[in-house]
């Protein structure tokens, strides 16, 4: 299992983030040359990755959203949050419940940065430093004891975030999503999606660069049944697991993933009572 090791607090401009890059897909401006170009790159081969990544951030806002009128949902816990950008978790859910808790977890040192200047006048939200699988550590911090009672109903987000983590029996998905899964109350939610390809050469090209140009920071992009696995056991919120543009949209002209060469997968899952 996860242990924790020591995370680096210092920031390399010359080696890209997920994170970062997906801030510049945003058209945020925490990002730098090395994470332009490699989406440069990334968009060659996968063109629609923009789109994907604006529809990616419109599904997290809708859950939340969701989550916190319909299911009275007033603690969340998200697992790679990236950098701060328009419509945060804890902004969409502080609207309709000011007093809603947020705790954000990433183990990029410039969202820790960026994310405690934003939230330093917000007691109810905070950003933590920490690797996504390291659950023992993030559960027992003491920023997230404070915000958030697992006794009650929590939502756990993994937003995009399991592809940056590769396979392992002890640290991949499933095993950090059932070791989370053990400590959460019934009437909790836990939301995933990742990206996914049915077409082999996607996978093993954007698994390849991806890896390459975060020198290791990479997991896998998966296939549906990869994410489908994630969800045994848990009742799963309608439309079940879609392509995430199609998850509850806003209106029917609201944008849809139109090319389909990957996609973002996934959906909502309730722990049964």
């Amino acid at each position: 299992m996860h242990t924790g090791k020591q995370l680096s607090t210092e920031i390399d401009a010359t080696v890209p983030t997920a994170a970062r890059m997906y801030d510049y897909y945003l058209g945020g401006k925490d990002n730098y040359a090395a994470d332009r170009t490699a989406v440069e790159e990334l968009d060659k081969v996968v063109p629609s990755t923009r789109r994907l990544a604006l529809n990616n951030r419109r599904f997290l806002q809708r859950v939340v959203r969701t989550l916190t009128q319909e299911y009275g949902i007033r603690q969340y816990l998200d697992h790679g949050s990236g950098l701060p950008t328009q419509d945060n978790v804890h902004q969409v859910s502080q609207r309709i419940d000011p007093t809603t808790h947020v705790v954000y977890v990433d183990n990029d040192p410039m969202v820790l940065v960026h994310g405690r200047a934003l939230l330093e006048q917000d007691e109810r939200t905070v950003v933590i430093q920490a690797d996504l699988r390291d659950t023992h550590g993030i559960f027992g911090h003491a920023e997230t004891q404070r915000l958030i009672d697992f006794d009650e109903p929590v939502c756990v987000l993994f937003n995009s975030v399991f592809h940056c983590i590769p396979d392992s029996d002890t640290d991949g998905p499933l095993a950090v999503a059932n070791r989370v899964r053990e400590r959460l109350a019934p009437g909790s939610f836990m939301v995933m999606c990742q990206l996914v390809s049915e077409d082999e050469k996607v996978r093993e090209f954007v698994t390849g660069f991806m890896d390459q140009v975060t020198q290791g920071h990479w997991g896998r992009v998966r296939q549906e049944k990869d994410v489908e696995v994630l969800f045994e056991g848990l009742e799963i919120l309608e439309p079940g697991l879609v392509e995430v543009s199609t998850w509850r949209p806003d209106t029917e002209v609201a944008p849809r993933q139109l090319t389909q060469e990957w996609i973002e997968f996934g959906g909502v899952g309730r722990i049964p009572a």
